[in-house]
């Protein structure tokens, strides 16, 4: 029985650790491979807030899913007859619940709130992005805004 449960945990360990891996970047220097060759608007403003904040890792539902059935298996381990039901159900609630936190907090990344005041029609825009740049207050920026996305460059 002990086996069994250190066998699914193991398993379940390395389908997160995989899983975790296939991230993607919310970086205003990286570009998805859906973006290439697309045309984008710029246009030029100033820093006028910078603001540390924290993005919350995404959901897998996939993931979720298995971290149900995990637990559920390692859960059904506990007793026997009704037992048996009673540790699957709560095994996979425990699995799946688990399974989501550790998706958000392990996908939990620094980002930045830059709010730009553009120079042509004085608009003031807020955009959050990974805080892989650094920005300051007054510093000169571009925005770029294309195929649903907007970002904020250096100049």
């Amino acid at each position: 029985m002990l086996k069994t449960v250190l066998r699914t945990l193991v398993v379940g360990a390395a389908i997160t650790g995989t899983l975790a891996g296939c991230a993607t970047s919310d970086s205003a220097a990286v570009y998805s491979k859906g973006q290439m060759r697309q045309a984008q608007s710029v246009e030029f403003g100033t820093v006028v807030s910078v603001r540390n904040v924290l993005m919350e890792g995404d959901n897998n539902e996939l993931l979720t899913l298995g971290g149900a059935a995990l637990g559920g298996i390692a859960g059904s381990t506990i007793g026997h007859g009704r037992g048996a039901a009673a540790g699957t159900i709560a095994g996979a609630l425990a699995g799946g619940f688990g399974t989501q936190a550790a998706q958000r907090s392990l996908g939990t990344k620094n980002a930045l709130e830059i709010t730009v005041k553009l120079d042509r029609s004085g608009r003031m825009l807020s955009i959050v992005q990974e805080a892989d740049i650094p920005f300051a207050v007054g510093q000169r920026v571009r925005v770029l805004t294309g195929a649903g996305y907007d970002r904020v460059a250096p100049m």
